[in-house]
């Protein structure tokens, strides 16, 4: 049984979590989350711990946006857009019991600081340098290093904050950034 709660968008992905691993989950009820239920999942975060595991699509990374600045310190788990596809839209419903589990087993948790290994962290440049922003392949680099990082795939500003907030260091961006080369993205 995993100890957090677990936030998803509603019943349909409670379901497909429930059915891949042991664990509760708070509804949101959509991207329109309202004062009620960010006010559990802030009771969750000080009881028991918050994973957020919402949709890699637009209104899922609005929902997962609106409860990590209410409460700092949640955990975040991602599922490739790949991984979320199915028949009729995106999203954790669709996922197999496995993408499900790898994508809890790969939490990623923020930092105050922001900083990486000995306080150096990702810069812009870094991003620009690999081809991860103003460039004509970006989209799908940053989607696979995304992957790679397990920090999901965002564009290019977030992307950079989540490099930031997960504290992606230099040596894994590195080791990512060769992966992307040798796949030849």
């Amino acid at each position: 049984m995993i100890r957090e709660m677990i936030v998803v968008e509603g019943k349909e992905d409670t379901a497909a979590v429930r059915r891949a691993v042991g664990a509760d989950t708070i509804e949101t009820g959509g991207s329109a989350v309202d004062e009620n239920v960010l006010r559990r999942i802030e009771l969750a975060q000080d009881r028991r711990g918050v994973i957020i595991f919402t949709d890699p699509d637009s209104p899922g990374e609005r929902i997962r946006k609106i409860v990590a600045e209410r409460v700092p310190g949640a955990k975040h788990a991602f599922l490739t857009r790949g991984e979320a596809r199915g028949r009729d839209g995106i999203g954790v419903e669709h996922a197999s019991d496995e993408a499900i589990r790898r994508a809890l087993n790969a939490v990623r948790s923020p930092e105050e600081s922001g900083c990486g290994e000995e306080g150096v962290q990702i810069a812009w440049s870094d991003l620009l340098d690999a081809g991860l922003i103003v460039h004509a392949n970006a989209v799908r680099r940053r989607e696979r290093m995304g992957e790679l990082l397990g920090i999901g795939y965002a564009n290019g500003k977030q992307f950079y904050k989540r490099c930031i907030m997960f504290r992606i260091t230099p040596a894994e961006f590195a080791a990512s950034l060769q992966q992307l080369e040798r796949e030849g993205l």
